[in-house]
């Protein structure tokens, strides 16, 4: 019987608190029902561990599992001037998207270099959200607003997702609120509110069918960061009977999944077309955005580097340093780097994720990749390694 796959030990280190680090509306929910590790993603602390990752792992491929994930701030811009503000501000066509809507989105610098890859909603009142990575781009939609003279407020909301995810997750959210839920396309969202009791006030939030992960489920975008806690036991506690669990955004199921990490698996000069964001750039659109003329000559020259998937002979172990990427080598030359790597319980291999050049990708000949022990053998390979419930 072949023995079942190990997960990365993680490294805990102490992490001195100030006034800088914001508490997410959630955080003593995480800390009661076991949080023991967090990160600081978007300058608030992120649980990234309850203490088992097997479990959290299951939970969510083959379960329900809820994440604090308030650490994904947004970004809101409304006033008359909102749409052509946050039309310059995104690489992606966004003449007909209407309310009720969200899209996947590039946000680049003059260079075409992407300097986020948010999701972003388009509310009711002339208001949109840019749902953020790990960057902080408050300062510069202000600073773009300001320069170009767009007539808007940029702020950054009282808003804090939660998200519910795994594939009874539909069940629970339908449980929840109505079985209406179950008709929204993936991005597609509602604007509505929980009630937890007749004696209190409904709890105001979004309701997206959306998260960072390809199992399914749905992010709950509080309105009110004075009721996490009520938001947080209200979700536990109808989601018992689906044996729901906390968790986190997964390292494992998002590498299988091939889910992008920007400024993780991105470089500072990545452009969307090596982030596997091609599809989501129109520089040949009427409207002018931020990087327009860089990005059309990056798309009719071809990308330089392309992200695929690596399957890499063996363990993985001691390969990928938490502090650098890691050096991917073709007859003594390098062609690119590797920021993730994981031990798949579903494939039973060891993979990851990197950006190479874009004729040895094309090539599709074996490369090795430097370890602290010597080469590891490696093949490339396309991504997603798995989909949706298996392989």
């Amino acid at each position: 019987m072949r023995e079942p796959p190990k997960f990365a030990t993680l490294l805990l280190v102490k992490l001195a608190m100030s006034p800088r680090i914001r508490q997410s509306p959630y955080y003593r929910s995480t800390l009661a029902a076991g949080a023991s590790a967090f990160t600081v993603y978007n300058k608030m602390l992120m649980p990234i561990t309850y203490g088992d990752l097997e479990a959290e792992y299951d939970r969510l491929i083959n379960g329900v599992s809820m994440w604090d994930v308030a650490a994904e701030r947004q970004v809101q811009v409304e006033g008359p001037d909102a749409d052509a503000c946050v039309q310059y501000l995104s690489s992606r066509d966004l003449s007909k998207m209407v309310e009720g809507q969200g899209k996947y989105i590039a946000m680049c610098d003059y260079e075409g270099r992407i300097l986020n890859d948010p999701v972003l909603l388009k509310l009711s009142g002339g208001r949109y959200w840019f749902s953020l990575a790990d960057n902080d781009m408050l300062l510069w939609c202000k600073a773009i607003a300001h320069e170009k003279g767009f007539d808007v407020r940029v702020t950054e909301p009282d808003v804090s997702p939660l998200a519910v995810q795994g594939p009874k997750a539909e069940d629970l959210v339908a449980e929840l609120f109505s079985e209406e839920i179950r008709s929204l396309k993936y991005f597609w969202f509602i604007e509505t509110s929980l009630s937890i009791a007749p004696e209190t006030d409904p709890i105001p939030l979004v309701l997206c069918r959306s998260g960072w992960s390809k199992q399914g489920g749905f992010e709950l975008f509080l309105q009110d960061g004075s009721r996490g806690d009520e938001l947080w036991e209200a979700v536990a506690a109808a989601g018992q009977k689906y044996g729901i669990g906390p968790g986190a955004p997964n390292a494992v199921e998002r590498v299988e999944s091939g889910l992008l990490s920007w400024g993780g698996d991105t470089t500072p000069d990545s452009s969307p077309y090596e982030a596997m964001m091609g599809k989501y750039v129109h520089p040949h659109i009427e409207a002018d955005f931020i990087g327009k003329a860089a990005l059309a000559r990056i798309a009719a020259e071809g990308p330089k580097r392309l992200m695929v998937g690596l399957i890499v002979e063996g363990d993985g172990a001691g390969m990928l340093m938490s502090d650098r990427r890691t050096a991917i080598y073709q007859d003594g030359e390098q062609v690119g780097t590797l920021a993730a790597l994981v031990k798949s319980p579903r494939l039973g291999k060891t993979i990851g994720l990197g950006q190479v050049r874009t004729e040895v990708v094309e090539a599709g000949d074996p490369v090795e990749v430097e370890s602290q022990t010597g080469w590891v053998g490696a093949s490339l390979t396309s991504l997603p390694f798995t989909l949706p419930g298996g392989t």
